[in-house]
C-alpha cells in the first residue's frame, strides 16, 4: 500500500459574503450556476426564513431578513478573494438579490459563521424537530427545494432547510410536536418522502449521517435487490457471523437468513 501526500500552504486568508434572495428556488439557482461556472468556495452553506430569523434571535449574527441566504466564502491572497468575490456577485446579480454584504473584518466573519453553526440549537430552542441529511446533485437543488416545499404543504409540517448547498448535503429539519399522538409518524413519513425525493433526483439517502435504523426501508428505494445483495456479501468478508449491528442499514427481510444463521 502507498499513499503519496501533497502538502500545500495555510491559505492567506478567508472572507465571506452575504447573498439574501426572496425564495428558496432562486438562491437554489445562483449556487448551481456559481458551481456551474468553475468557482470552488470553500463554504456555500444555506439558510431559509425559518432558520434565519432562529439564529438572529439566538445570537445576532447581523443576517438580512429574506426568504432564502446564501454564506459564500472563499479562501486566498488578497487578491485572489477580491477576485472569486468579484466572480460571484456578477453570478448572484442575474437572479436579483435583495441583500448583498461582504463581511469587512474578522469579527464579522466570526458572527457571521457563528450565527450557521448556531443554527440546530437556535432551532432546538422553538420546537422538536428531526434532521435529514439526503444528498443530491448540486444542479437539481432548485427542484429538490420546490419539491420539500411541496411536500411540506401536504403533511402540513413547516420544514427548515439549512445545510451544504456546495455539496448538495441537505439539511432539511422537520419541525412537529413530540407531545402530540401521531405527528411523530406524520414527520417520519414526510421525511421518509424527502428522501425518496432526493432519490428520484438522482441522489442519495444521506450524505453523512448514515443509514442505520431510520433509513434502513429506504434502502430498496435507491438500490436493487442485488446491489444490497454484494453489500451484504461485504459485510460477511468482515463479520461473518454478523454480529456487528445486524438490524442495521440492510432491510430485515432481506439480511433476516444471514442474520438467524
Amino acid at each position: 500500500t502507498e499513499a503519496v501526500l501533497k502538502i500545500i500552504p495555510k491559505p492567506e486568508g478567508a472572507r465571506p459574503i452575504l447573498l439574501g434572495f426572496d425564495s428558496n428556488v432562486i438562491a437554489g439557482n445562483c449556487v448551481s450556476d456559481i458551481i456551474g461556472e468553475g468557482i470552488l468556495p470553500v463554504a456555500i452553506e444555506f439558510m431559509d426564513r425559518l432558520c434565519i430569523r432562529a439564529c438572529e434571535d439566538f445570537v445576532g449574527a447581523g443576517y438580512p431578513d429574506v426568504e432564502a441566504l446564501l454564506i459564500v466564502e472563499v479562501e486566498g491572497s488578497v487578491k485572489e478573494i477580491d477576485e472569486q468575490l468579484d466572480r460571484i456577485k456578477v453570478i448572484a446579480l442575474r437572479h436579483n438579490p435583495i441583500a448583498m454584504k461582504e463581511s469587512k473584518s474578522d469579527k464579522e466573519s466570526k458572527l457571521i459563521w457563528l450565527g450557521r453553526k448556531s443554527a440546530f440549537g437556535a432551532m432546538g430552542r422553538i420546537n422538536d424537530y428531526m434532521c435529514l441529511d439526503g444528498t443530491i446533485p448540486v444542479s437539481r437543488l432548485p427542484d429538490v427545494l420546490e419539491g420539500i416545499s411541496s411536500l411540506s404543504e401536504k403533511y402540513g409540517l413547516a420544514v427548515a432547510n439549512v445545510f451544504h448547498a456546495g455539496d448538495g448535503n441537505l439539511h432539511p429539519l422537520i419541525l412537529f410536536n413530540a407531545n402530540q399522538e401521531g405527528e411523530l409518524e406524520k414527520c417520519e413519513s414526510l421525511g421518509a418522502d424527502i428522501l425518496n425525493l432526493c432519490v428520484e433526483l438522482g441522489g442519495c439517502l444521506s450524505g453523512e449521517h448514515g443509514v442505520g435504523v431510520e433509513k434502513r426501508d429506504l434502502m430498496t428505494n435507491q438500490f436493487s435487490r442485488q446491489d444490497l445483495e454484494i453489500q451484504m456479501r461485504v459485510k460477511d468478508v468482515f463479520d461473518p457471523d454478523w454480529l456487528l449491528n445486524p438490524a442495521k442499514v440492510f432491510p430485515l427481510e432481506i439480511s433476516m437468513e444471514r442474520r438467524l444463521n
